[in-house]
């Protein structure tokens, strides 16, 4: 019988650094602020959603967090450990995925699969590999070429490459972009029961406000680099007045921010 996909090692700790924590965070490239100081910090077991517009800074943001880039300015602690100077302490703890972020092509999945096995150090790499292939329904696709794979089983693939590790910090640049709703559903339905299980931690990037709503238990809302919100889902939409949270991110992207709160609703009151 295949392994649950959080079976991996001991339990997590409830106790210990968070997983996150953001202090003064920016970054500047020549005469543009792509990020400008924002401070934040994430509880174990929480999904989050990094929410703006293009060019709102959420990508360098997230890159950052992954010590991909250098800040200009401030620090991000993952686990406790400075990402920027310190991330291999912390890498096997972590994970990441994008729909667009392709694995090489050529190489079939099983492949692929394993190079991030070998990759994690991951004890008993084809066990885990199988064991979470047939939990996302890929098993039937290990020995095909990743770039024969549609979109959907892709982005399942994806999902095994993050999840093969069983991070307690998982970071989802737009985990269902130009999914079907089925298969969109069935991953979201995938990444809450792997939170729960694990009790690990979601930072979620994302432009579908119903996934946001559904998946999301707080809300990190970024306009030209700066944070203009940070509450849960219920309470912005309470705050602006509005139906959804889609109407709250239009009025945020459009300019009506921290005063369109009170905007908003007297325009609904009257």
């Amino acid at each position: 019988m295949a392994r649950d996909i959080s079976e991996q090692n001991s339990a997590i700790a409830t106790t210990g650094p968070l997983p996150i924590v953001v202090d003064s965070l920016a970054k500047h490239y020549g005469t543009v602020t792509a990020v400008d100081s924002i401070s934040f910090t994430i509880e174990p077991g929480t999904i989050v959603a990094l929410l703006g517009g293009n060019g709102a800074g959420k990508t360098t943001t997230i890159a950052m967090l992954l010590g991909l880039i250098r800040p200009s300015a401030g620090e991000v602690r993952v686990f406790g450990a400075d990402i920027a100077r310190d991330r291999y302490a912390v890498a096997q703890r972590m994970n990441f995925q994008s729909p667009y972020v392709d694995l090489p092509q050529r190489l079939t999945v099983r492949q692929n699969l394993m190079v991030y096995a070998g990759l994690y150090g991951i004890a008993n790499a084809q066990e885990r590999l199988e064991g979470v292939a047939a939990q996302l329904q890929i098993d039937v696709l290990l020995d095909r070429p990743t770039g024969k794979l549609s979109a959907g089983q892709k982005t399942r693939v994806g999902l095994a490459k993050a999840l093969l590790n069983a991070p307690e910090l998982l970071l989802l640049d737009e985990p269902t972009a130009s999914l079907d709703p089925d298969t969109a559903d069935w991953v979201r339905q995938t990444l809450m029961a792997y939170a729960r299980a694990r009790h690990a931690t979601l930072l979620i990037a994302s432009h579908n406000m119903n996934e946001v709503e559904r998946l999301a238990d707080r809300v990190i809302l970024l306009q030209a680099g700066r944070i203009v919100e940070d509450e849960t889902p219920t309470a912005l939409i309470a705050a602006y007045g509005r139906e959804t949270l889609e109407d709250v991110f239009l009025d945020v992207v459009r300019g009506r921010s921290v005063t369109g709160r009170s905007d908003t609703a007297a325009r609904r009151a009257s």
